[in-house]
């Protein structure tokens, strides 16, 4: 078995609008029964996922905050990749009204363009933080954590190699993990950029998309020929 794990993207990729399809969910429980790890590397915070994806124990490790946080659904276990935001930065986003203004074990998150927000007051308080941009989102983490730091924990985890694992995604944060991937797939609503770097694009979208590929994988990894990789 060449590919031992699928690694995907949550909003925008395994949901639309929030949710995960029943076929989609039914797909995801085959790749697993077929002996295959399964991997959700997503942006959300893990009380966020869970608001709206009570099935978590179907994957085997969860990276969550856009690579800062790793969680162990069987046992509720989890590590923690990156540094607590500080407190004053927090109190400075809230006092310039940023909307939907969120913070996790190390991600602060917020929308555009509130982003503006968010530079000033890494630059006033002198912090080593970056920005990383999810299509509307604005995700705030330490520098050098992304969802490449998470998969790679991830991986290591389960003492698997990066080119056994077929990702995922539909937006630029993706790209980190993705290219780590012995098999990179962006999903058919997924940004152009994201498109033109990958090995494969699904002609369906957000989790018919995702399903699309993991049935291929499971009548033949033969299939998937990544000898000609796209452009990065």
């Amino acid at each position: 078995m060449r590919f031992r794990v699928v690694a995907t993207d949550y909003d925008g990729t395994l949901a639309t609008d929030g949710r995960v399809a029943k076929k989609t969910l039914e797909t995801l429980a085959r790749v697993r029964e077929s002996g295959r790890k399964l991997l959700l590397v997503t942006g959300r915070e893990l009380e966020s996922l869970e608001s709206v994806f009570p099935q978590l124990s179907i994957f085997d490790l969860i990276v969550a905050e856009n690579g800062a946080l790793l969680y162990h659904p069987s046992t509720g276990e989890e590590r923690v990749l990156g540094k607590a935001p500080p407190a004053e930065f927090v109190k400075i986003l809230k006092r310039a009204g940023a909307a939907s203004l969120s913070v996790g074990r190390s991600i602060v998150a917020t929308v555009k363009p509130h982003h503006r927000a968010v530079y000033k007051a890494i630059e006033e308080l002198g912090l080593n933080l970056q920005v990383i941009l999810n299509r509307e989102s604005v995700m705030v983490l330490p520098v050098g954590v992304d969802k490449a730091t998470g998969f790679r924990a991830a991986l290591a985890e389960l003492q698997l190699p990066l080119a056994s694992a077929v990702g995922i995604g539909d937006a630029e944060n993706d790209y980190a993990f993705l290219n780590l991937c012995g098999l990179s797939v962006a999903v058919g609503n997924a940004i152009p950029s994201l498109k033109e770097r990958v090995h494969l694009v699904t002609s369906g979208k957000d989790g018919a998309g995702v399903a699309e590929v993991l049935r291929k994988l499971l009548v033949s990894e033969d299939s998937f020929d990544v000898a000609e990789r796209r452009a990065q």
